[in-house]
């Protein structure tokens, strides 16, 4: 009867439902960025089951929660993974994607927005983490702090040692068989696609157009 809970134990699902997401990214865009940052997202987690190994502090409530992976609680690796993605997406939307058509005022706006709603979902699955028992909260606040620092630097790793070798990479006959792209030197890849999908819609409707006549 505890909705607050159950709302709670929704929210702590956030991390599965980001994975999913990415891969079906991955598969149907190919984009060498979008895969670093699932790498991340993966480095960010074996970097929390090393450090929860080498502390040994154990959860709040251990005999509540027989389903868990582990039975050490420091770091929570909720808490990390959504402070890493929240952080990171912070990052590329700011620092990554640039302006490129004259709506500077909306295209701050849905940033801005956006990157409210990143940081409430992270607070909230964090906090979630606190209210069903599974961490205290120094154990949620050191695995905000961790998530953070790796996005930072994850983002930093990206952009000044990946970034660069992205071309190379995508030029790989292994990559040209899959079809992985790098979009790096495109400022905003949604108005990018968003302009080309259009100019070749309306071209191929001309050009349907003056077939039928």
């Amino acid at each position: 009867g505890d909705f607050s809970g159950q709302l709670l134990a929704y929210l702590s699902l956030g991390p599965i439902f980001i994975i999913v997401g990415f891969v079906t990214l991955i598969i149907f865009k190919r984009e060498l960025h979008t895969i670093s940052f699932l790498g991340g997202l993966a480095f960010n987690e074996g970097v929390n089951w090393l450090i929860k190994h080498v502390i040994r502090e154990p959860r709040p409530c251990e005999e509540a929660h027989s389903t868990v992976t582990t039975k050490y609680g420091m770091p929570s690796s909720h808490s990390q993974f959504m402070w890493f993605f929240s952080v990171y997406s912070f990052l590329f939307l700011y620092l990554r994607m640039h302006q490129t058509n004259n709506a500077r005022f909306l295209d701050l706006l849905w940033r801005h927005v956006l990157s409210i709603c990143l940081v409430t979902v992270a607070l909230l699955v964090s906090y979630s983490r606190v209210y069903l028992l599974y961490h205290t909260w120094s154990q949620v606040l050191y695995g905000g702090v961790a998530g953070s620092i790796m996005a930072i630097a994850w983002f930093a790793f990206t952009q000044e040692i990946l970034t660069p070798l992205f071309p190379r990479i995508a030029a790989w006959p292994i990559s040209e068989f899959f079809l992985i792209r790098d979009t790096s030197l495109i400022p905003n890849i949604l108005w990018f696609e968003y302009t080309v999908t259009r100019a070749e819609a309306r071209n191929r409707q001309r050009k349907l157009g003056t077939k039928l006549q």
